[in-house]
């Protein structure tokens, strides 16, 4: 994928994250449909603005998904704070996407209770995919990426591999 590409990727990523959250939001008001209903109409409204097509919105909506799998299984296991996901201060992260992830997160608790820990905990991350905030680590030399705002997993700088598992601090001192 090119630059241009990834770019557009990260950014539909952001976005994406804002207008799921602006969704729970209203959600809340209302009658709450599920995490899965909102990022879809996330999605459906990315692809009738023109901003991606089809398969781009549901390759950025499963990156999302991955995310906030990941964070929410996190939480539930340490119950620590999001920035201890994170691997790094959340107010290090460019923008608005901590608030956004860290508000979806601690709404989707609950709902992703249901999901197995196991199955999340085996989710990778591959280069050339996006990611949101955070730290992956390198399942072969276990070098670290430190993601401050969405972009494109590169291969590993120091091995060159392509397969990644999130890294938290609590990791670190196990």
């Amino acid at each position: 994928m090119n630059n241009l590409m990834q770019d557009k990727l990260s950014h539909a990523y952001d976005v994406m994250v804002k207008r799921l959250h602006d969704a729970i939001e209203t959600a809340e008001k209302l009658a709450i449909p599920t995490i899965d209903d909102n990022l879809k109409q996330a999605q459906e409204k990315a692809i009738k603005l023109g901003e991606l097509t089809r398969e781009e919105a549901n390759k950025v909506a499963n990156y999302l998904k991955r995310d906030l799998e990941d964070v929410s299984a996190y939480l539930q296991e340490t119950q620590e704070e999001f920035s201890q996901w994170l691997a790094f201060e959340s107010t290090l992260i460019e923008g608005k996407i901590g608030d956004w992830l860290n508000l979806v997160a601690d709404k989707t608790k609950l709902e992703w209770d249901k999901l197995s820990i196991d199955a999340v905990k085996a989710q990778l991350y591959h280069s050339g995919e996006v990611a949101g905030p955070g730290t992956l680590e390198c399942i072969c030399c276990e070098e670290t990426l430190n993601f401050k705002k969405t972009g494109r997993i590169p291969s590993c700088p120091k091995c060159h591999k392509t397969e990644f598992k999130r890294h938290s601090k609590k990791a670190e001192k196990q």
